[in-house]
């Protein structure tokens, strides 16, 4: 066994491997090369290092790094010696750099006492350059002063004999020089030389536009008219005088000579002429067209071009023009019919056309068109995907105007034309003719249109390709278009709002004589209907009841269709009618009431087909109600009043569906409201069907059973009901199909709560909410009567309720919250329930 080891073992060990170290650095310390190795060493590995050195002494080597504390003290010593000198070496400093900076600023002041001598030197040195310079420079303005005054009075001398032998070609290069040169003495204009030489000029100016005047007067007035090949130069040379003179001169002679051109004009269509009549207009505008040839052939060469006398001669007519027609026509206005007007119009316009596309306009001062409108954004149609009949659009880009000849499509320019009503503006004040006559024709035209509605009745669309809209509507529309086009041509005020109020009048008429008027009647049907819950039943005496013909619904379908058209046209009739008026008058085109009429009439119409079904289907409801529902013993297909319901249904709908094919979306709306009306009183039925189910505790009740298969038969119908009878199947609306899933499943859930047992009391009452949980106690009493129970055991159920009732509004939540998923349909009757239920729903699944 080994001897353990001590403490004093352990610091001997520690002190012999002390020791040992010792030697080994002695021995390494003194280990020396010879001089060849030492200087290879050297070669190799050189190094300044003073440790690598042979002769390396370490004493020395500390003590050059740490010197000793002698040394230390003479250092700091002599640094404190050598700080008591510093301040006083400091102010020697700073009173020599305070001598330098004297120094500096009396050197810079020197230099600028000898800038400023210098200064004075150069300006007494270029002193008199400068007045060289500018007697120079005044010499120049002096000589060209010279020259210019010498050029003036030389020129107005010139001017004076040039003017006296009316050599005007020479007068306008000479007269256009002595203005520019007048110009520069503007500023001498105090000297009175220069001012009698400028007074000069503006005399000789005043003579020149009187004298040239003058010639033109000689030359083309009266029975001496001298205008030949003789004087053409010398008048045409006259014209560029007459653009140098004052722009008076210009108009004055352009005046006189427009006026002489007209002068005949006036003559011949005098007030008192028989050819001056709306009649005769067009041979007003024939003597335009043929003087106005004659000019250009005659004097067209005579003025320059841009002087445009032709459209001046022009636009002078048409002013003459509009206001002797406004005279005349004020005078013998009961002369006037709107066949006359009209002809009128039509000539003035088709001129105004013409001449708007041969001048520009440049002369006529004062614009006569107006500002563009700025248009509001149209409202996006909310029936966009409605497709109108072929060629019933008569607001469409490419509608043509039916019925419209070839001389009343009247060409027409942009509205940035000036001539675009110059002339025909004096017929505004007479358009209440035109919208009189109008409205005659509109009452003319919906009379006719009520005579071929009784004599041919409406069409029959036995495909859903058809159209069942009729023709009437999209003739009264064009006629509408028409009259529009015609009036805006005319006038964008006020005649365009009495035009949109004749339109109103007789849409409504439309609506009222043509449209809701010619609706089937039902017996006790109210004259007013605005819903499908205002709809009575009409039962005969006999237990028939009264029900419309195929044509009749085939009527009230192509109604319905008719009053869709006209209510969307109408908006965009609204839209252009805004479009053609200005814009002040924007607010007063409104067409929404008569866009509510139509709609009413939708609403009328489809109120009337739903009330016809449901009345057809109200015997067989009632048949059900008088079954005798105790002797039903066994389960077997579905009832007979289910099979006429459905019979009814599979009859009525494809003609239905079929007629309303160009309105999708209001036939969603028939089944919709059908459903709504259908389902209430089908549920209201079921109540009154007494003594359904037997009150034994685990006997098969077969009444409510049947009932419940009934109920399923009537769903299945009621869902594929907008497809019925249909060879294209289409998925029913979602909208539609929730309203039946929910409707028809409460009466599922009825049926299923009858057939549960109503003891215990508390289990049959939340087995009640569980199911209805949105009834209330009037229909928990009408469950309790339809099975039979006695009125002591009604009492006591309804007892119960009432007290249950605040609960049951939380288990009611709850409960609903369960029966509808995530996508909020319906899903199974959570557990527990009986096991009467349980069979009853294995046999019905058995039986579908």
């Amino acid at each position: 066994m080994p001897k353990p080891c001590t403490c004093t073992d352990k610091m001997a060990g520690l002190e012999d491997d002390d020791n040992f170290d010792e030697e080994i650095f002695q021995e390494t310390a003194l280990l020396s090369f010879p001089q060849e190795v030492q200087n290879v060493l050297d070669e190799i590995l050189p190094s300044d290092d003073p440790i690598d050195s042979p002769e390396f002494n370490p004493v020395d080597y500390i003590n050059t790094l740490f010197p000793t504390e002698q040394r230390l003290d003479d250092n700091i010593r002599g640094v404190v010696r050598g700080q008591t000198n510093v301040g006083e070496d400091g102010r020697e400093a700073l009173e020599e750099a305070q001598r330098a900076i004297q120094d500096l600023f009396s050197k810079i002041k020197d230099i600028k006492d000898k800038a400023e001598k210098s200064e004075e030197m150069v300006k007494e040195i270029t002193r008199d350059i400068k007045q060289l310079d500018h007697a120079k420079r005044h010499l120049t303005a002096s000589i060209t002063t010279l020259n210019h005054l010498h050029m003036l009075v030389g020129g107005v001398e010139s001017l004076t004999s040039l003017s006296r032998r009316r050599q005007y070609g020479d007068v306008a290069n000479l007269l256009q020089g002595v203005q520019n040169v007048l110009e520069h003495f503007q500023p001498y204009m105090a000297i009175p030389q220069i001012r009698e030489l400028a007074d000069r000029v503006k005399q000789m100016q005043a003579e020149l536009g009187t004298q040239i005047i003058t010639d033109f007067e000689e030359a083309f007035q009266g029975s001496g008219a001298k205008y030949g090949p003789g004087n053409q130069r010398q008048l045409k040379e006259a014209c560029f005088v007459v653009n140098i003179l004052d722009p008076k001169v210009k108009r004055d002679l352009l005046t006189w000579f427009v006026r002489l051109q007209l002068s005949e004009y006036l003559v011949l269509f005098g007030e008192n002429q028989d050819v001056a009549w709306l009649d005769k207009i067009d041979r007003r505008y024939a003597w335009i067209k043929r003087t106005l040839v004659d000019f250009e052939e005659k004097f067209g060469h005579l003025f320059p071009v841009d002087w445009e006398v032709s459209e001046r001669i022009c636009v002078e007519f048409c002013d003459i023009t509009r206001k002797e027609l406004h005279k005349i026509m004020g005078k013998r206005r009961s002369e006037i019919d709107v066949k006359l007007l009209l002809f009128a119009i039509q000539r003035t316009t088709n001129f105004e056309s013409l001449i708007s596309k041969r001048f520009t306009g440049v002369t006529i001062q004062t614009a006569q068109t107006k500002p563009a409108a700025s248009k509001p954004a149209p409202a996006r149609n909310p029936f966009e995907e409605q497709t109108y009949p072929e060629g019933n659009n008569p607001f469409a880009e490419d509608a043509g105007s039916a019925g419209e000849s070839d001389d009343s499509k009247t060409p027409t320019k942009a509205l940035s034309s000036p001539f675009i009503g110059i002339i025909s503006k004096c017929f505004e004040a007479h358009l209440d003719i035109y919208i009189e006559s109008q409205d005659r024709n509109l009452a003319d035209l919906l009379t006719r249109f009520l005579e071929d509605f009784r004599q041919y009745g409406t069409p029959r669309i036995e495909s859903e390709e058809g159209s069942n809209v009729l023709p009437s509507s999209a003739d009264l529309f064009v006629c509408y278009k028409k009259c529009m086009v015609q009036c805006s041509q005319l006038s964008t005020g006020q005649p365009m709002i009495d035009l949109s109020r004749t339109f109103q009048k007789y849409l409504k008429e439309y609506a009222l004589r043509i449209l809701l008027n010619n609706l089937p009647k039902l017996s006790a049907q109210s004259s007013n209907m605005t819903s499908a819950t205002g709809l009575i039943q009409s039962i005969l005496k006999e237990g028939e009841v009264t029900k419309l013909t195929e044509e009749e619904q085939c009527r009230i379908c192509s109604i319905l269709c008719t009053a869709e058209y006209c209510m969307e046209t109408a908006q965009q009739l609204e839209e252009k009618l805004k479009e053609k008026v200005d814009v002040e008058l924007i607010t007063k085109i409104d067409l929404n009431t008569e866009q509510d009429i139509f709609h009413n009439v939708i609403s009328n119409c489809i109120g009337l087909l739903v009330q016809d079904l449901e009345t057809a289907c109200e015997p067989a409801l009632t048949a059900m109600c008088k079954m005798s529902w105790s002797s039903v013993e066994a389960v077997g297909d579905q009832s007979g009043y289910v099979t006429a319901i459905s019979g009814h249904l599979k009859a009525a709908l494809p003609l239905i569906r079929d007629n309303l094919a160009s309105s999708r979306k209001y036939f969603t709306q028939f089944c919709v409201k059908f459903a709504n009306v259908f389902i209430p009183k089908f549920i209201g039925s079921l109540y009154k069907c007494k003594s359904v189910t037997a009150v034994a505790a685990e006997q098969i009740v077969y009444p409510p059973l049947q009932l419940l298969l009934d109920t399923h038969s009537l769903k299945t119908v009621l869902l594929d009901l907008p497809s019925l009878g249909s060879s294209i199947s289409r998925k029913a609306p979602a909208s539609y199909t929730k309203i039946v899933q929910k409707g028809m499943t409460k009466a599922e859930m009825l049926l299923k709560v009858m057939m549960s047992h109503h003891e215990p009391a508390k289990a049959f009452i939340d087995n009640y909410i569980r199911l209805l949980n949105d009834s209330d106690i009037s229909e928990f009493q009408k469950i309790l009567e339809m099975k039979g129970l006695k009125r002591s055991e009604i009492n006591t159920l309804l007892e119960l309720y009432r007290a249950h009732l605040p609960v049951s509004m939380a288990i009611g939540r709850q409960v609903s919250m369960e029966r509808t998923g995530s996508s909020g349909t319906m899903v199974t009757t959570p557990e527990p329930e009986s096991s009467r239920i349980r069979k009853l729903e294995k046999l019905i699944k058995k039986r579908l």
